[in-house]
């Protein structure tokens, strides 16, 4: 079964803004819009939008001619998708699993479901009066492949069932999911219907399509996937719960030290349920409910996955410190909404660690929880060969600072200098290495030598002028070893004389 959501981010908007009824009944006509690199830009809009010339992608300034008056509200592909998702576990009451189907559609697997509600007939009506319930406008359809049900709900009649046998061959070609351009070639090759292309030999066009492999860029895959030739792969969507554990207090509690005691409890119960699943929290997510009804919320983001209970306890207790609990707070909620694989690992080594202070990811959550996320940064590696590019500072927490770029370079030092200085090079043959060097007042007899190792430069993000590097690592008669470049070369026309820097030092 495949369910279209043709008017989503309309209704999820109606929706969140409380619209009650058809927003479509508004004084005004209304248009989601989205920022683009040439202004707002129109993603959806009501049918009084449609109606006074309003269209998806539209410029917003070209909507504005036609109605000065239409009413404006932004997009958010991103809620959008997460509505379709939690649509998507919803709709498993029809059948063992769904997937997505970006950016407004589900497909359900109702195979052999549909006598549990007495036929497909049956089924359908029933998915069609709980989307109206729920506020949402759908087209559905059921056939014997994804394919051929997406074909249905969104080019067919509403609430068709394909039984097996049936043609499509009266729909348009737009209903092979096909990209725009391989449709512009069909049009113009006078192939507008699907029955159109059961005429051409299947030779035919896969030499014209032959350099196709995606299935949107190729009929021949999209008809055997069509009538089930071809498998479709599909990706279910399952749910995972995020771990949770709360407590219902007996009486309501106001003292800070009895919230200590909870929230010290809590931790522990977390700390034993991520450790029963292998996991370790990221991200944290405490809620205390009053006894007034209201709700104090805190977020807590860590550096590594952690499963440590009296470190969890210890970084929520510091944003607690302006918590008024009123008459009282009743219920304590912790949820882990985000968890990464924590391998088992035996405590006697991790806790040396953890009690003289020598655990970077503590360290730095004690710091993000004192000084703010923002105060503190770490190194990342950068996809640069140039080594004053090859590493940016990112926040702390971000997701991205986990996840260190697979770089190789060749034999770099250990210590770069913040920026390269300048070297007199004292005895040096136009295109070799330096015999003899000085750097910061002193003189450096070049005893050993290897390279070069040829960096050139960043054509485009730089100047057409800027020379390229040839690097050397050196060693001097004290064994002290050194990275060195001569910046440019003798006649490459983009300056005068090679000039030589200092970069790194090996340890």
């Amino acid at each position: 079964m495949a369910i279209w959501f043709a008017r989503l981010a309309i209704d999820r908007w109606r929706l969140g803004e409380g619209v009650r009824g058809d927003v479509d009944d508004a004084a005004a006509p209304l248009v989601l819009i989205a920022d683009t690199a040439h202004g707002p830009r129109i993603t959806a809009a009501t049918r009084a939008g449609l109606d006074v010339g309003a269209r998806p992608g539209m410029m917003l300034a070209d909507v504005r001619a036609l109605c000065p008056a239409i009413a404006v509200a932004s997009a958010d592909p991103t809620g959008d998708l997460a509505l379709l998702e939690r649509l998507a576990l919803w709709a498993q009451r029809w059948g063992p699993w769904s997937a997505l189907d970006p950016p407004d559609g589900l497909v359900i697997d109702v195979t052999g479901a549909g006598h549990l509600f007495g036929g497909e007939d049956a089924l359908l009506a029933d998915a069609r009066q709980r989307l109206t319930a729920r506020g949402l406008s759908a087209r559905l359809a059921i056939a014997p492949t994804a394919g051929a049900a997406w074909a249905l709900a969104h080019y067919g009649p509403d609430c068709a069932i394909l039984q097996p046998g049936g043609s499509l061959e009266s729909l348009p070609v737009a209903a092979l999911r096909l990209d725009p351009a391989v449709l512009t070639v069909l049009r113009r090759l006078g192939l507008k219907r699907i029955g159109d292309l059961s005429g051409v030999a299947r030779d035919a066009l896969a030499r014209r399509f032959r350099s196709a492999h995606a299935p949107a860029a190729n009929p021949l895959i999209r008809l055997d996937q069509l009538v089930g030739r071809t498998p479709e792969p599909l990706l279910p969507v399952f749910a995972v719960e995020a771990p949770l554990v709360q407590r219902r207090l007996m009486e309501p509690i106001r003292h800070r030290p009895l919230l200590d005691r909870v929230l010290h409890d809590l931790c522990a119960d977390m700390a034993r349920l991520l450790e029963g699943q292998a996991q370790g929290a990221r991200r944290l997510e405490l809620a205390l409910w009053k006894v007034d009804g209201e709700v104090v919320s805190r977020q807590l983001e860590l550096a590594a996955a952690s499963r440590d209970g009296a470190h969890l306890a210890r970084l929520f207790g510091r944003k607690l410190d302006d918590v008024d609990a009123g008459f009282g707070i009743e219920l304590a909620r912790l949820r882990a909404p985000w968890t990464e694989p924590l391998a088992l690992a035996q405590k006697d080594f991790e806790a040396g660690a953890e009690q003289h202070g020598t655990s970077l990811a503590a360290c730095i959550d004690r710091l993000s929880v004192r000084l703010g996320e923002a105060a503190i940064r770490r190194p990342v590696l950068h996809a640069s060969h140039v080594p004053e590019r090859a590493q940016r500072w990112v926040p702390v927490l971000d997701g991205a600072a986990a996840q260190q770029e697979n770089l190789a370079f060749h034999a770099r030092p250990l210590k770069l200098l913040d920026r390269a200085e300048p070297i007199a090079v004292l005895y040096a043959s136009p295109v070799g290495l330096p015999r003899r060097f000085r750097w910061r007042g002193h003189v450096h007899e070049v005893a050993r030598a290897e390279g070069p190792e040829r960096i050139a430069p960043e054509w485009w993000r730089e100047r057409s002028t800027v020379r390229l590097r040839d690097y050397y690592r050196v060693e001097d008669g004290e064994g002290r070893r050194y990275w060195i470049y001569r910046h440019g070369l003798s006649g490459d026309g983009r300056g005068g004389n090679p000039e030589w820097y200092l970069q790194g030092l090996y340890g």
